[in-house]
């Protein structure tokens, strides 16, 4: 889990290995960082993947790690909400979240 502290301290109570970070940035440094064998997933609250759309992208492309972005304290801005439902909708085939479906 990438993120501010209150965002995901929490998570490390489930085991979860958590790298707080400050800005964009450090975020930036750490996603490279986790980009090894040794995680499958990366979280990343939505705030800080939203300002890196580009190691974002290139992410996408790669099998592992995945990164799926998660909503902060702050809220949600709809992005992780957004691309959990994409890849939900493309590994079903349809869309079970909202239930529109296409």
């Amino acid at each position: 889990m990438i993120g501010d502290y209150d965002s995901i301290c929490g998570f490390s109570a489930l085991g979860m290995d958590i790298f707080p970070v400050d800005d964009t940035e450090q975020a930036r440094k750490k996603l490279r960082e986790l980009d090894n064998d040794e995680y499958g997933i990366v979280y990343i609250t939505e705030p800080l993947i939203e300002n890196m759309p580009d190691e974002y992208e290139r992410f996408k492309i790669k099998t592992v790690p995945a990164v799926i972005p998660i909503p902060s304290t702050t809220g949600s801005g709809g992005f992780a909400l957004t691309t959990i439902r994409n890849y939900v909708k493309q590994a079903v085939g349809s869309d079970i979240i909202f239930g529109d479906g296409k």
